[in-house]
């Protein structure tokens, strides 16, 4: 009964570092949506320099850890002059770290839309980028919204890694609780609950999007 009484009582100090988790992975998540369909865009352009340049990408997010990229963000570019303070790094970490993924998303996603899709907004009058924009991309969002919303799901978890470049978030504040109070078991019994209780919730709210779009669909 005191182990559960502890617990609880660890709950409204962790609560506070929720905004910044969700700030974390909002503005990561838009980072990873907008660079991963670039991304995904190149890996398909006729031009070889851009899909070698999208490929490298990545390859190269994908073949290194995310704990070392946010790291290197942090610590290794202010030695070259660039600064980042710890949300904005975070955010930059996270983001071009899920648009590697994100990216292969969108490009199986966009290739499984049928060409006779392009064929027929082509045959109205719409220009092959046009086609691609208006046709091709909405569709493609559509089947590729549950990856989406679980990668999202993985990112408010991977944002307690983001502790090791002193942003205070969950896993930070409970490392801080427990240098204060050596309640190791209660305070990170606390921590894990709370990050099941923001993604229980997302979980339930992507399957019920992705049904929505596709009735609509």
């Amino acid at each position: 009964m005191e182990f559960i009484t502890d617990t609880l009582a660890v709950f409204p100090a962790l609560f506070g570092a929720v905004p910044i988790v969700l700030q974390l992975a909002a503005g990561a998540m838009v980072l990873a949506l907008v660079l991963g369909l670039l991304t995904a865009l190149a890996r398909i352009s006729q031009f070889k320099v851009l899909r070698a340049v999208a490929v490298f990408f990545v390859e190269v997010i994908r073949g290194t850890p995310l704990l070392v990229q946010l790291v290197y963000i942090f610590f290794v570019l202010p030695s070259i002059g660039i600064a980042i303070d710890p949300v904005p790094a975070g955010i930059l970490g996270l983001g071009i770290n899920y648009a590697a993924y994100l990216s292969e998303v969108f490009r199986s996603a966009i290739l499984s839309v049928e060409a006779g899709q392009t064929e027929a907004a082509l045959s109205l009058g719409y220009t092959p980028t046009k086609a691609l924009w208006r046709v091709v991309i909405p569709q493609s969002f559509v089947v590729s919204l549950g990856p989406i919303g679980n990668y999202f799901i993985a990112m408010v978890k991977d944002t307690a890694l983001t502790s090791v470049i002193a942003v205070t978030e969950i896993l930070k504040t409970a490392n801080i609780l427990n240098s204060q109070t050596f309640q190791t078991t209660e305070i990170y019994t606390a921590a894990a609950i709370l990050y099941l209780m923001l993604s229980l919730p997302l979980s339930r709210i992507v399957v019920l999007l992705e049904r929505k779009a596709r009735s609509r669909g």
